[in-house]
């Protein structure tokens, strides 16, 4: 009871910067099968950091200011655009520690700011795309490129493309549908596929190792947030997070494949700690 009474208060502090408003941007939604995206387009889902320049700063979704080095914003236009600031492939750790310092710095250079959209210019999807690309173009940059997207022939082309960005440790694939405005909050224009669901859960506590992590965690022991679903996650940990693990109280995303019939996620595995910017 104890323990449950911290949670509740846990969830009803929201993290915040002060002075500091959430932006109201376009977010996906789930692709789910049947739905037909022939002749949408397509792209790698990458897996960094959302970031929004306002034609002055990078901003986090959450409005805080991130502290790039000016050589790295130095050719962003004066107009809005929004995009993944992303440092490769299984490099999201590295990437939040980068972008979490205050003040600039030059771990930022092994970064590069991806664009996917720009939300205040006029047109569907790709005429927005079209004036970043023609921005770079004119001013080009070492560390932003616009994302390349790909039109879908049918569901069996998606699915293919899925397993070779899953083969190579992508993430998964957006969606986007041709001609689509741009508008705030979910939208059923953009849409994330992957071969498994996430969700977070909160840390409650931690289960020593055996074997070859004796002396280190084995499992997390986790709570789904309104619930009363507990359970343990035991894989998906880099040594250094068995070492380190996330505090009791934190948040965490893990990936699974369905529910149990008692509401436990199937075949939880660990990806990251969720970070509020």
């Amino acid at each position: 009871m104890f323990i449950r009474i911290i949670l509740a208060a846990l969830f009803l502090v929201v993290p915040a910067w002060p002075g500091v408003n959430a932006l109201e941007i376009m977010l996906p939604q789930v692709y789910e099968q049947g739905i037909d995206v022939s002749n949408w387009l397509m792209s790698e889902k990458l897996d960094g950091v959302r970031g929004y320049w306002d034609g002055r700063q990078l901003l986090s979704k959450n409005g805080a200011p991130f502290h790039p080095p000016s050589s790295f914003v130095r050719n962003f236009p004066d107009f809005a655009i929004e995009g993944e600031i992303w440092g490769g492939r299984n490099t999201f750790e590295k990437t939040v520690g980068i972008v979490k310092k205050q003040g600039p710095h030059d771990g930022w250079l092994d970064l590069k700011f991806a664009v996917f959209d720009v939300p205040a210019a006029e047109g569907g999807f790709e005429e927005r795309l079209k004036v970043a690309e023609e921005w770079f173009i004119k001013n080009p940059s070492r560390y932003a490129f616009v994302i390349e997207h790909t039109p879908i022939k049918n569901s069996r082309h998606l699915q293919q493309e899925l397993k070779k960005v899953e083969a190579l440790e992508g993430e998964g694939i957006i969606l986007r549908r041709p001609g689509s405005p741009y508008t705030k909050g979910r939208s059923g224009d953009i849409l994330k596929v992957k071969s498994y669901s996430d969700m977070e859960a909160v840390v409650i506590g931690h289960i020593p190792g055996q074997g070859r992590n004796e002396g280190r965690m084995g499992s997390l022991l986790v709570e789904l947030p309104g619930s009363q679903t507990i359970f343990k996650i035991g894989t998906g940990f880099s040594d250094e997070i068995r070492k380190n693990p996330p505090t009791v109280g934190s948040l965490i995303t893990f990936k699974y494949y369905g529910f149990y019939e008692s509401g436990i996620p199937k075949f939880p595995s660990f990806m990251r700690i969720r970070e509020e910017f």
